[in-house]
């Protein structure tokens, strides 16, 4: 029996895409939602983004499906008319308009879909049996993930709930989404609200999500409103969105292609929100930071070398206060047995580093994971 939203149906099936996992996953309302939509700003972005795009900006939709295992990138006016037909064959599904329809796909770049298969297979499906529930959804829209990726919150005392899935562990650098999230709510919201809101949450959390510092072809990240439920209070809404959000970002950046280690990054003190981001993602993004993390390697002035080749005017190294966890490192130096435990601290499943500025009020937050020789194997291996 589907766990999903009020007004929403699921389904996950095998069309041999590329092997006997499954590879589609179709998500659909039994009437118009709201939609806000982000997607990739990549300029080699697949038809699935420029398509979805399109018929997502009269923030209006019904279905989202998910093709994984190819990409559908860089195949010419072929990859368009094949985007284009699956949409309409899941239309005539769900016996709504083609413009109803959402699409993403995400695996190998420059290999056309195997239509004769996605088309048997769309043709003979019944989308409303077995239903499917949100790790199905989850599970079906996984490459190189380990783990399906979900998350829940109550929208404070209402009725009305906030559930997500997303993938992505590898190729994630956002600008404007990352990875593929589609997100899913029961409570009813205006059209300007929700992309408001959306773009803000997303902006909180995808966008600060980084593994390898490489911008996706594909990204997509969907919220539909079913208005099942009926208003929700805005600021109730929006923290349970925030809450969705940001459990599917942390959840990705653990999960990163060969990833140990979950690293969170938090810059304040900042000139502003801005500047802090900027600093955050030089640390989180370093290699040389991301493997002494991974090594264990106390070697805190490869986060000051982070910090510092920002070139930001205003960073004077005098004010900077660098910590690993609640542990300050700079100024204050650590004798040997200080290095000893904080290695020792390198090696938990999570590591915070904090940095503070002390400029003005800026802030942020981001995630990411250290890295491994697992990473180069499964990126060195990953069309063979």
């Amino acid at each position: 029996m589907s766990d999903l939203p009020n007004g929403f149906h699921g389904r996950v099936t095998n069309l041999r895409i590329k092997d006997d996992t499954d590879d589609l996953t179709l998500i659909h309302s039994e009437q118009p939602c709201t939609v806000a939509a982000v997607f990739t700003q990549s300029r080699f972005c697949g038809p699935s983004v420029t398509l979805s795009r399109h018929h997502a900006a009269d923030h209006s939709a019904r279905a989202m499906v998910v093709l994984s295992k190819n990409a559908n990138v860089a195949n010419g006016p072929q990859g368009d008319a094949d985007a284009h037909e699956v949409t309409a064959l899941v239309a005539a599904l769900l016996g709504c308009d083609a413009s109803d329809v959402l699409i993403a796909s995400t695996g190998v770049i420059g290999r056309p879909y195997p239509m004769d298969r996605i088309r048997q297979g769309l043709q003979s499906l019944n989308p409303y049996t077995p239903e499917a529930d949100l790790i199905d959804l989850a599970r079906g829209i996984m490459t190189t993930d380990t783990v399906p990726k979900v998350a829940r919150a109550s929208i404070g005392n209402t009725a009305a709930s906030v559930m997500g899935i997303a993938k992505g562990v590898g190729m994630i650098e956002p600008d404007m989404a990352t990875m593929i999230a589609v997100i899913l709510t029961d409570a009813e919201v205006a059209a300007d609200a929700l992309d408001a809101t959306f773009r803000r949450v997303v902006n909180r959390t995808f966008n600060c999500v980084s593994v390898d510092t490489d911008t996706s072809t594909s990204d997509t990240a969907v919220i539909f409103a079913s208005g099942a439920k009926g208003p929700a209070p805005s600021d109730d809404f929006d923290a349970a969105l925030l809450s969705v959000c940001t459990d599917l970002a942390k959840q990705i950046a653990a999960d990163g292609e060969g990833a140990e280690t979950l690293i969170e990054v938090v810059v304040d003190t900042a000139r502003d929100d801005d500047q802090a981001h900027r600093v955050a993602k030089s640390i989180v993004n370093s290699p040389l930071v991301k493997t002494a993390v991974h090594g264990a390697d106390p070697n805190w002035g490869r986060v000051a070398m982070a910090v510092g080749k920002t070139n930001e005017p205003d960073i004077d190294q005098d004010r900077v206060v660098i910590r690993f966890g609640d542990r300050e490192v700079y100024p204050i130096r650590l004798d040997d047995a200080g290095l000893a435990q904080l290695s020792e601290y390198l090696r938990g499943d999570e590591v915070v580093i904090h940095v503070s500025l002390g400029i003005a009020q800026g802030h942020a937050r981001v995630w990411g994971c250290d890295l491994t020789d697992g990473y180069v194997r499964i990126n060195a291996d990953y069309t063979t």
